[in-house]
């Protein structure tokens, strides 16, 4: 009798040490898992400079500030574009969204904007994306986020947002342009002349 209690004891602990495990690993990594989707400040500015093709604090800098304010972001576009503006101004922009879990998609941009801002520039843009649910969620149009100018170093930064959805648009050379100007940015799957 004593001894089929021992043995039932046995394979009761056997399934708990067998089970707990595998309830751990599967209710525990939500958070895991999400982290591994989203990428590091390290892994941004890595991309960064092998990019913009130049180590750059003020890139540093920016970043360290867009982290701070919106955290790990789990996306980011890497393109380049092209503005022109007299009063009135257009940008068009094309380039590849990064993901961890959902790979790499063609994205392009356009937009007109308003406001004291004259000239044209070409420029290389990184932009990092947050909160993106489904890569569907990133063709939309996306507005100016008040008062989230930054620039350091020839390097700036502004923030759009659609829904839930965060773009930290990060330019180097944007000078006086940053900030005077309000538009926003339709993405598109497809290349299109239309801004609107």
């Amino acid at each position: 009798m004593r001894r089929s209690k021992i043995s039932t004891l046995a394979r009761f602990a056997w399934a708990l040490l067998t089970i707990a495990p595998a309830f751990w690993l599967s209710a525990a990594p939500a958070s895991a898992q999400q982290g591994a989707s989203q990428y590091s400040m390290q892994e941004i500015i890595d991309s960064g400079n092998g990019f913009f093709g130049s180590t750059s604090g003020g890139l540093a800098k920016v970043v360290e500030n867009a982290f701070a304010k919106y955290g790990l972001p789990n996306g980011y576009v890497l393109g380049q574009e092209g503005s022109g503006a007299f009063i009135a101004g257009l940008t068009y922009g094309e380039g590849q969204l990064y993901t961890k879990n959902a790979g790499q998609h063609p994205v392009y941009w356009q937009g007109p904007s308003l406001g004291i801002d004259y000239g044209g520039q070409g420029t290389r843009a990184m932009m990092l994306v947050y909160n993106l649910p489904t890569v569907d969620s990133l063709y939309a149009r996306f507005g100016g986020v008040s008062g989230s100018a930054f620039v350091v170093a020839g390097v700036g930064m502004t923030v759009l947002r659609n829904d839930n959805v965060v773009l930290v648009p990060i330019r180097t050379g944007i000078g006086a342009r940053l900030g005077i100007n309000v538009g926003y940015l339709k993405l598109t799957r497809d290349a299109t002349w239309n801004p609107f």
